[in-house]
């Protein structure tokens, strides 16, 4: 978690519970405007993400098992 998400969410704890309700509803549109179908990534997912392609690890799916040689 990012050093401004823990800001937010220290903020958002010092509102009252209906403030806090108003404040998540505002974030969740927010959201939802920039990535709308949530297929967007962070910076961090993207970086584990090709850490991932890069390991050398082969996906199961992509493994003929009828055929090892």
């Amino acid at each position: 978690m990012t050093d401004i998400t823990i800001k937010a969410m220290k903020l958002m704890e010092m509102l009252p519970e209906e403030e806090k309700a108003i404040a998540y509803e505002f974030i969740k549109n927010l959201v939802l405007k920039w990535d709308p179908d949530f297929t967007k990534v962070t910076p961090d997912e993207a970086k584990s993400i090709d850490e991932a392609k890069n390991s050398g690890f082969i996906d199961k799916a992509d493994i003929d098992w009828d055929n090892l040689h």
